[in-house]
């Protein structure tokens, strides 16, 4: 799979033959500056969506699935592919819309935490 040139603050964290992981500034996100679970976080996997490792093998028609998460359980946007290289567009767009400032992150929280929110938006230019 082809992540070259992907925006500014993106990175692969881990990669395998079905799910790949991107990283929003792995760097900030250290557990001192940021508190590691709120790092920004794109999922690229094949077949059933959070599937635990080792107990299902995707088929050859099973669907790509994108998913940029703020931390565990606060998703953001998420979208299906059919094709993996449309899966990898799809991530490429994703990470520039979060990287551009497109997304209202207040708005996926039940319970804000308003200092994170306004640090990451200053790092994203809002």
């Amino acid at each position: 799979m082809d992540f070259a040139d992907l925006p500014a603050g993106w990175e692969i964290w881990s990669e395998g033959e079905t799910r790949y992981v991107l990283a929003y500034r792995s760097d900030v996100f250290d557990s001192s500056e940021f508190p590691a679970p709120c790092l920004p976080t794109i999922y690229l996997t094949k077949g059933q969506r959070g599937r635990r490792p080792g107990h299902h093998q995707p088929a050859p028609d099973d669907p790509w699935h994108v998913t940029l998460s703020l931390e565990p359980e606060i998703e953001v946007a998420s979208a299906r592919y059919d094709d993996s290289n449309e899966a990898v567009a799809g991530v490429h767009d994703l990470a520039a819309r979060f990287a551009d400032g497109e997304f209202d992150l207040r708005d996926v929280y039940q319970v804000p935490r308003e200092d994170y929110l306004d640090q990451l938006d200053a790092m994203l230019g809002d």
